[in-house]
């Protein structure tokens, strides 16, 4: 039975009560959960606003930015799944409140952080305890609504996804603007303690607990080289042209490879032992499956690229205020929230497979526009003129967002749904961390060092140009892997069998 992440398999949550239809707890859960989710999706996007200040106050290196950033997807890539299964067998409440008590302590240590390394250290065990609070808060709606109210509550969580993405960019720039207490930008990480503390008082008492009736043991060896395998690609790039791109570092890249293959090889061994692999390697001979797995990893690595060097650029290369870059990436969150509520429920239904492919097109197009005004206008470039090519990206990327993971589910067994979810969102955070790994190339590889102030801005805006180049072709070769998704991805199907008798029921008392 598959069960990792958001998704969970959406019959081994049945078991838990089911509360009455007026019971107003369970809307408490589900205000206390969502905020979790909200709290971890603008720590993402609130801390990119936040580098060029985190840079000035601490003389932080390039690579110890892109770690700030990295090291935070990394850990949470490498333990989505794991923190998926933990839910499963030792409770899904039990394992959110430790997460959010993790997360919150971790956000305590960022803001008191003395210097870059504690700094980057802290982001780390942010991101790995995310990786715990996070895959809980779908599979506590699973078990906490029933099928028929799931619409509205996924449509809501759409919308705080969306809010997420905005508020995020906006929030980091007044907080680093205002300079709270003189603490320049300390406080969008302290921001999280009041939010953290009360969503661990209000969920210890609203939440219900809830456990896979079957649980599976944790696969530990999986765990542990799904992450050596991360670290070995991630740290060369990373650090390599700080370094002058040492020969052990193409030596870890070759040997990451082989990391995998004997993942691969582990797993398939280990499901046939006894059932439990952490990756369920079935999953990879449907085709729509592998195909969009691809999809996700590149689309990864197409926005870890992106968001950090856009806000290197607006910042350090054309000297904005973080308020000036955060108001400047408004037009493009809009545009995503409008496009992916418009995606989900009137053109895929529609076009099926095509609306995510004119995604991945007119995103391109977009990051054409901006690359040509960026050489056009040079260092005068306006925030107004930004709005065009981001009001056309963020269109693109709404349209690929909300319905790619239907797509990429729809041929997927259904007793593999959670394990499927699980992994659909560990390569896309994986792919992030790449690509922001990747930045140290595509970026900083064509800025040379030290700059004098007058060449700080060209420079930039030369690099910017670069790696939009790079997002473009990633964008074309997301538009042809979608060629393997289905025609027509199979809608929310989840609901039609959901009230049917379960099999396995009331018997969260046999897992230990």
């Amino acid at each position: 039975m598959g069960n990792s992440f958001w998704g969970m398999t959406f019959t081994d949550t049945r078991h838990a009560p089911q509360p009455a239809a007026g019971d107003r707890r369970r809307w408490f859960a589900l205000a206390i959960v969502m905020t979790a989710a909200f709290m971890d999706l603008v720590d993402v996007t609130i801390v990119n606003i936040a580098i060029p200040s985190i840079q000035r106050d601490e003389g932080a290196t390039f690579s110890q930015i892109q770690w700030i950033t990295a090291g935070y997807a990394l850990a949470f890539a490498a333990g989505l799944v794991t923190g998926g299964r933990l839910g499963d067998i030792h409770g899904r409440k039990r394992i959110f409140l430790v997460g959010i008590g993790g997360f919150t302590l971790a956000s305590a240590l960022c803001g008191l952080a003395v210097n870059p390394e504690m700094l980057v250290a802290s982001r780390i065990l942010q991101g790995a305890m995310a990786a715990l609070m996070v895959p809980q808060v779908l599979s506590i709606v699973h078990a906490t609504f029933p099928a028929h109210e799931r619409g509205k509550v996924f449509g809501l969580f759409g919308a705080i996804v969306g809010l997420g993405a905005v508020s995020g960019p906006l929030l980091g720039a007044l907080l680093t603007e205002w300079n709270l207490f003189g603490l320049e930008w300390r406080p969008i990480f302290l921001i999280n303690l009041p939010v953290g503390i009360a969503g661990l008082i209000l969920g210890g008492r609203f939440i219900t607990e809830s456990k896979a009736p079957r649980a599976l043991k944790l696969d530990l060896v999986g765990v542990a080289l799904v992450t050596l395998a991360l670290l070995m690609l991630l740290y060369p790039l990373t650090r390599g042209r700080e370094l002058g791109w040492p020969v052990w570092g193409y030596v870890s890249m070759a040997g990451a490879l082989v990391v995998f293959a004997a993942l691969v090889a582990y797993e398939r061994v280990k499901g046939a032992r006894d059932g439990s692999p952490l990756i369920e390697l079935s999953l990879f001979k449907v085709k729509s499956f592998a195909a969009g797995i691809a999809v996700q990893t590149v689309f990864g690595i197409g926005l870890g690229i992106f968001f950090l060097v856009w806000t290197m650029y607006m910042q350090v290369g054309l000297g904005w205020s973080a308020l000036r870059a955060g108001l400047t990436g408004v037009p493009f969150s809009i545009a995503v929230s409008a496009a992916a509520g418009m995606s989900v429920q009137l053109l895929v239904p529609r076009y099926g497979r095509k609306v995510l492919q004119a995604g991945a097109l007119v995103m391109a197009a977009g990051v054409l526009i901006y690359l040509w005004e960026a050489g056009r206008y040079g260092q005068s470039i306006a925030s107004w003129q930004m709005a065009l090519p981001l009001v056309v990206m963020g269109i693109g990327m709404g349209l690929i967002v909300a319905p790619l993971t239907d797509a990429v589910l729809s041929e997927v067994p259904r007793e593999h749904a959670g394990s499927a979810s699980g992994l659909i969102n560990t390569v896309q955070q994986m792919g992030n961390a790449l690509g922001l790994g990747l930045v140290s190339v595509v970026f900083f590889g064509v800025i040379d060092e030290p700059l004098a102030p007058a060449e700080v801005g060209p420079a930039f805006t030369d690099g910017f140009q670069h790696a939009l180049g790079w997002v473009a072709a990633v964008m074309g070769v997301i538009f042809l892997l979608m060629f393997a998704l289905p025609k027509r991805p199979a809608q929310h199907v989840e609901g039609v069998e959901d009230d049917a008798p379960a099999t396995v029921e009331k018997e969260p008392e046999l897992v230990s």
